[in-house]
């Protein structure tokens, strides 16, 4: 456990000489969601997965910012003795370490992103009260949905304002000159189906398609697939092509070198 400000994060590091790659999750994963990459890529690498402020093992907290999730990575690799990371990020992770890698290429390997850090502004198209009233709807399944890992220890109104808060980060004038500031090799991996609680297939198409104004912008980042599965199953469905892209970001910071 790494203490942080009010909170304690559940950090696992295996250690060793390879480069370390640090995990980052999705807004409600924690993670085990990782094992699958970090099994295929093997013990060549070394390996940090933790789990945000109330997800997974890790202790409530009264800040549950975006900003603070961006600081913590700091607080991981800190605790860790970790100079420099390549780090990978998944949904709401992406937005993560979009920005902590943009904030700091001396210390970045590179980055992988994961059906996030999409500059859209799919808030403009939320109903913001249905959605806190959505949430406080769905209030009483948090606490069947925690056991399995698909809820953390928030209250629904604190889950609606960081689903709130995602979109604003999402926002192209606002994420749009942090991707544009990005001097790290980065790749994105895309999956092409709808998700649960989306608004179709074609809404998250529109969402992805913004990506190829990042990359004609900006040559350190690549787009390195488009993946079968959809946004919840890429992890567990085409791991190893996720797998694929870290060594394919590692090779090119070697090349760089």
């Amino acid at each position: 456990m790494v203490p942080v400000g009010d909170t304690a994060l559940a950090v696992t590091d295996t250690g060793g000489p390879g480069i370390p790659v640090l995990y980052v999750n999705g807004h409600v994963a924690t993670q085990r969601n990782w094992r699958r990459v970090i099994a295929e890529l093997g013990p060549g690498w070394r390996h940090i997965t933790y789990d945000m402020r109330a997800r997974g093992k890790s202790q409530t907290s009264a800040d549950y910012s975006f900003e603070t999730n961006v600081a913590d990575v700091d607080a991981v690799l800190a605790a860790r003795g970790v100079k420099r990371a390549l780090v990978i990020g998944w949904s709401y992770g992406a937005f993560v370490a979009a920005h902590w890698a943009s904030r700091n290429p001396e210390r970045t390997v590179g980055a992988v992103l994961l059906e996030g850090a999409q500059p859209h502004d799919w808030i403009d198209e939320v109903d913001i009260e249905a959605m806190r009233k959505l949430w406080r709807r769905l209030g009483w399944t948090m606490p069947l949905l925690r056991p399995l890992g698909m809820a953390p220890r928030m209250t629904a109104e604190q889950m609606a304002d960081s689903n709130i808060e995602a979109g604003e980060v999402a926002r192209e004038r606002v994420l749009g000159p942090v991707m544009d500031n990005i001097t790290v090799p980065t790749r994105y991996v895309n999956a092409s189906g709808s998700s649960l609680g989306s608004r179709g297939n074609d809404s998250q198409e529109r969402i992805r398609a913004s990506l190829h104004k990042v990359v004609e912008r900006n040559p350190n980042i690549e787009i390195h697939a488009k993946v079968p599965s959809n946004h919840g199953n890429i992890l567990r469905k085409d791991f190893r092509t996720v797998a694929e892209a870290v060594r394919v970001v590692a090779g090119s910071d070697r090349e760089l070198s």
